[in-house]
C-alpha cells in the first residue's frame, strides 16, 4: 500500500513506509506532549498513537486544575494516509518539523476545546534505543526524543476558558515508536515466574538559559537498564535552532535518583537527581511536587480507554474526577506525572517528574505488585 511518505526518500527497508518493519502487533507511533503553568496552576496532556498492525489510531486530551482532571478521548479505525493526524474533532498538525506544532480539539460532546500551538526552545534529543525483554520475546524496543518549547493559545472545558500565555507555560514534546506493550494483553502460554515488574523515572526540566534532562529504567533490584541525562542548550529564536543533532548539546555519562514517596502511595513527594559528566562533574538537583496529573487521562492504564485498543470506527469520550477521590494504589492511578518546582545551585527551574512503578523495587522499598511507601 502506497502514501504520500513514499515519494520522499525516506525509506528504511524494501516495503512501503505504511508497513511496519516488524509483524509484531504491539509496533507503534507516539506523539506526545505535556504543558504546564510556571506556577503549577495547572497542567496539561496531549498524546496520539498509531498502532498499525492494530489498525488503531487514538488519542487523548486532559487538564488537571484546581482539583480536577477532565479528560477527552478518541479511537477510530487507523487511516490507509499516515499523514491523517485526526481523530473526529482532535488534529495534530506538524506545522514545521521539529520546530512548531499545532494541536486543535474543535467544539465536541465533552466540552473539552483546544487550539494549541507548541513553539521548540531547544533542538531535539535523541534518548539511547530502549530495549527490553521477557525470557525470549521483545517486551519493549523503543527509540525516544524529547523537546523542550513553549505553549501559546487556549483551553476550555467545563464552562471556563484558560489563556495559554507562552510567557508562562512550558512544554515537552516527546515522540516516540517501537514495540512495547498496547492494547488487550496476550494469553496463553507458560505462566510467569515472578511478578510483573517495571519502573520508570523522566525528569525533563526548564531552567532560565538551558534544560536538563534525565531518564532511568530500572529492574526490581534498582539496577538501571537504560539511563539518559543531557544539559541542553536553549535559543531564543526558531532558526538559531540547529536542525537534527544538537552538537552543543552536554550528554551525561550516569545518572542516579533519590526518591521520597508520599506514605501509603508509590507517588513522589521530592526527588534528588545527580547528572555526572563524562570529567565526573556533578549537578544536583533537588524537585518538589507542587501538582499531579494522571495518566490515565491521555489513556495510560486507562481500564476502557487504553491505548490500542478498538472501540470502533470512531469513537469519542469524556471524563472528569476529583484528584482527591482516587485511590493512589488502584493499578490505573500508578502512573503519574507531577510539576516540580526544581533547584539547582542556587537556580530555580520548573519541569515535571513522570513515575510509573508496578511491582516490586528494591530502592524504592516496595516489595509486593502495588503496596504503598511506609
Amino acid at each position: 500500500m502506497l502514501t504520500k511518505f513514499d515519494d520522499y526518500p525516506i525509506h528504511q527497508t524494501v516495503e512501503p513506509v505504511a508497513h511496519p518493519a516488524s509483524s509484531d502487533r504491539n509496533v507503534y507511533d507516539r506523539y506526545w506532549f505535556n504543558g504546564y503553568a510556571d506556577d503549577g496552576e495547572f497542567y496539561f496532556g496531549v498524546a496520539m498513537g498509531l498502532y498499525a498492525n492494530r489498525g488503531i489510531l487514538d488519542c487523548g486530551f486532559s487538564i488537571v486544575r484546581d482539583g480536577e482532571q477532565h479528560s477527552f478521548h478518541g479511537s477510530r479505525r487507523a487511516p490507509s494516509e499516515p499523514t491523517d493526524t485526526t481523530v473526529g474533532p482532535f488534529r495534530i498538525e506538524v506545522v514545521e518539523p521539529m520546530r512548531r506544532v499545532r494541536v486543535t480539539l474543535e467544539p465536541n460532546e465533552t466540552g473539552i476545546e483546544c487550539d494549541l500551538t507548541f513553539t521548540a526552545r531547544t533542538a531535539c534529543v535523541e534518548e539511547g534505543r530502549q530495549t527490553r525483554r521477557l525470557g525470549t520475546g521483545v517486551f519493549f524496543d523503543v527509540t525516544r526524543f524529547a523537546q523542550f518549547g513553549r505553549w501559546q493559545g487556549e483551553i476550555k472545558y467545563d464552562g471556563k476558558t484558560v489563556p495559554i500565555d507562552a510567557s508562562r507555560v512550558y512544554g515537552t514534546k516527546d515522540r516516540s515508536w517501537g514495540i512495547r506493550p498496547v492494547g488487550e494483553p496476550e494469553t496463553g502460554g507458560a505462566p510467569a515466574k515472578s511478578l510483573p515488574q517495571f519502573f520508570f523515572l523522566w525528569a525533563p526540566i526548564q531552567w532560565k538559559d538551558r534544560c536538563t534532562h534525565f531518564g532511568i529504567f530500572e529492574d526490581e533490584h534498582g539496577h538501571p537498564w537504560h539511563q539518559d541525562g543531557a544539559i541542553v542548550p536553549v535559543y531564543d529564536s526558531l532558526e538559531a535552532i540547529p536542525d537534527g543533532d544538537d552538537p552543543a548539546i552536554q550528554r551525561m555519562a550516569s545518572v542516579s535518583h533519590r526518591i521520597t514517596h508520599e506514605p501509603g502511595t508509590r507517588r513522589a513527594r521530592s526527588v534528588d537527581l545527580t547528572l555526572v559528566e563524562p570529567s565526573g562533574a556533578r549537578h544536583e538537583i533537588s524537585l518538589e511536587s507542587i501538582l499531579c496529573f494522571q495518566m490515565k487521562g491521555i489513556g495510560y492504564t486507562h481500564p476502557e480507554w487504553g491505548h490500542g485498543r478498538w472501540k470502533g470506527e470512531l469513537a469519542i469520550g469524556g471524563e472528569s474526577w476529583k484528584s482527591s477521590d482516587l485511590n493512589p494504589l488502584a493499578f490505573d492511578n500508578l502512573h503519574t506525572q507531577q510539576v516540580v518546582r526544581a533547584r539547582m545551585n542556587g537556580e530555580e527551574g520548573i519541569g515535571v517528574v513522570e513515575e510509573i512503578c508496578i511491582g516490586p523495587h528494591a530502592t524504592s522499598g516496595f516489595k509486593e505488585f502495588m503496596d504503598g511507601a511506609k
